[in-house]
């Protein structure tokens, strides 16, 4: 095993499944385009979560820094990011990466239509991947879990200034603060309503 990476001999297996993942997403999205002449998605963003990262987070959760650990106990090492223009965007690009052959969603959290009480808005799928190479627990073809966030552009835009912000604890009045983003993140979620509903009307319109 390698010692020098807490992914230990499986760190060029989860590089596999993150770029077949890609591969494959950016397939379904130009189908979808030389059809529909539309997007599905403005972009997407696939990493393999880093060493540092993986070893603060195994250490957070009082966790061993271990190979099993990192890739059982947690199951965010291979994430995938999705960015759509619409709402709708986001359920299509769901049900697609759902329909993959390998893949079975072992959980699932619309904070879309259920939204955080601080306003955080997305859609969360925690996959397990087959994949064509033995895993840590012996099975061969194996199978190793991946995360995918899908979001608008509105939510992925209030995801990022409300995660910088939250760190500035000496601001005082935190909670004018976090009432504040609560209030934009709710804004911005009704823009994304109405965005959605113009792009139907003129979908209707044609």
């Amino acid at each position: 095993m390698d010692e020098n990476t807490v992914y230990g001999d499986y760190l060029d297996v989860l590089g596999y499944i993150k770029d077949d993942l890609e591969k494959r997403i950016n397939a379904y999205s130009a189908e979808y385009a030389r059809t529909t002449g539309e997007k599905l998605f403005e972009h997407f963003t696939a990493r393999v979560k880093s060493e540092e990262s993986m070893r603060e987070k195994l250490e957070r959760k009082g966790l061993e820094l271990t190979p099993r650990s990192a890739l059982r106990e947690v199951r965010d090492s291979i994430g995938i990011r999705i960015i759509c223009s619409f709402v709708d965007d986001v359920y299509t690009n769901a049900e697609k990466i759902k329909a993959f052959d390998n893949i079975r969603v072992v959980e699932e959290k619309d904070y879309i239509r259920h939204a955080k009480p601080n306003g955080y808005r997305s859609y969360h799928l925690i996959c397990e991947v087959e994949a064509p190479f033995p895993d840590i627990d012996g099975r061969d073809p194996g199978r190793y879990f991946c995360e995918i966030q899908l979001r608008t552009i509105a939510m992925d835009s209030w995801a990022s200034l409300e995660h910088e912000m939250k760190y500035k604890k000496s601001v005082k009045d935190q909670e004018l603060v976090v009432a504040e983003l609560k209030r934009v993140a709710d804004e911005l979620a009704s823009c994304d309503l109405s965005m959605q509903t113009i792009k139907n009307i003129i979908r209707e319109r044609e």
